[in-house]
C-alpha cells in the first residue's frame, strides 16, 4: 500500500492575502515628507486632527495647519495635541506659549529642571529674574539673560495696551527669562520660534477667542489710510467687512469652493460669529464636504 503524500490546506484567507505580506513582515511606515507612504500617513493624521473640536480653531478644518503641527511635533518629539494647544498665531507668525517651552526644556533629558534666581528690589526697576539649569552631560551651569523691569520699560513691553507687565510682572519676568534661556542654549526645542508672549510684546497684540492675536495697523507701522475728501469719495465697505449675522455667514460658507477660500472668509468675520456654535458646526460640516472626493 503506497503512502499518501502530505497535503497543505489552503484557506480563503490565505488566498486573499498577498504572498510575503504578513502583518508582522510589513515595513514600518513613518510620517514624513520624504516618501509617498509617509506623507499619506501624515495626511491621514492631519485629517483626524482637523476633524476634532478639542484643538484651537486655527486647526479645525485646516489640514495644512495640522500637517505643519504634526511635522513640528515629530521634530521635537512632542504630542501633536500638545503642539496644537500651545502654538499661537500672531499676525501670521507662529509662537509657542512660555509654559510649553518650559515643559519641553524640563522633559528633554539634557538639562535639569529650570530654576530662577531673583535680583534687585521687588517693584523697582532693578527687579529682575534669570533662568538657569545644569547640563547633565558636563555638570556645567547654564544661565539665560537677566530680565529686569528696566529692560521691559526700555523695550516698550510695559507700555503696550493691556500689557501684563503692569499687572503680573513676576510671572512675566519668569516667562521671559525661561524663553530667552531656551532660545540661547537650546534653540532646537523652540525650533527658532519666539514665545507668544514675546511676539505680543513686539506687536500691540490682543489674544482673541480662537487662539490668535489681533494687531492694529498702526502698531505694525503701516501708513494710515487718508480720510475721504467727502462722502462721494468714500470707499465702500467690502461685503465681508460689513455687519453680518450668523445666518449670513453660514450661507457664505455654502458658497465656498475650497477650504482655503472658506478659511479666508472666516478670518474677516468678527469673533462673536466665529465663536458661535452654529457657525462652528456649519464650518466643520462644509470642510468635511470639501474634503470628500
Amino acid at each position: 500500500m503506497s503512502a499518501v503524500p502530505d497535503s497543505k490546506v489552503t484557506t480563503m484567507e490565505s488566498l486573499r492575502r498577498p504572498a510575503g505580506m504578513a502583518e508582522d513582515r510589513m515595513p514600518v511606515v513613518k510620517m514624513g515628507w520624504g516618501d509617498l507612504q509617509g506623507f499619506e500617513l501624515m495626511q491621514r493624521g492631519a485629517k483626524a486632527i482637523a476633524s476634532s473640536t478639542l484643538v484651537p480653531q486655527q486647526f479645525q478644518g485646516n489640514i495644512p495647519n495640522c500637517l505643519i503641527a504634526l511635522e513640528m511635533a515629530q521634530r521635537i518629539g512632542a504630542s501633536p495635541l500638545m503642539v496644537c494647544q500651545n502654538l499661537y498665531i500672531v499676525h501670521g507668525r507662529p509662537g509657542w506659549s512660555a509654559k510649553f517651552l518650559i515643559a519641553s526644556f524640563n522633559q528633554c533629558g539634557r538639562f535639569s529642571a529650570l530654576r530662577f534666581e531673583w535680583t534687585g528690589t521687588r517693584g523697582k526697576d532693578d527687579w529682575g529674574c534669570r533662568a538657569w539649569a545644569t547640563e547633565r552631560a558636563t555638570g556645567e551651569r547654564i544661565e539665560g539673560p537677566l530680565i529686569t523691569i528696566a529692560l521691559a520699560k526700555a523695550e516698550g513691553w510695559e507700555s503696550k495696551t493691556g500689557s501684563k507687565w503692569k499687572t503680573i510682572p513676576e510671572l512675566m519676568l519668569t516667562y521671559r527669562a525661561a524663553a530667552w534661556l531656551v532660545n540661547t542654549h537650546a534653540p532646537e526645542i523652540s525650533m527658532g520660534l519666539n514665545s507668544a508672549e514675546e511676539i505680543g510684546d513686539v506687536y500691540d497684540a490682543e489674544q482673541t477667542g480662537d487662539g490668535r492675536f489681533s494687531v492694529t495697523l498702526d502698531d505694525l507701522g503701516a501708513p494710515p489710510v487718508p480720510p475721504a475728501a467727502d462722502a462721494t469719495d468714500a470707499v465702500p465697505v467690502p461685503p465681508a467687512a460689513a455687519q453680518v449675522t450668523v445666518v449670513d455667514a453660514i450661507a457664505e460658507l455654502a458658497k465656498a469652493t475650497s477650504e482655503e477660500t472658506m478659511a479666508l472668509y472666516a478670518d474677516t468675520l468678527p469673533d462673536e460669529i466665529k465663536q458661535d456654535e452654529r457657525f462652528m458646526k456649519a464650518y466643520r460640516a462644509r470642510s468635511k464636504e470639501l474634503r470628500q472626493p
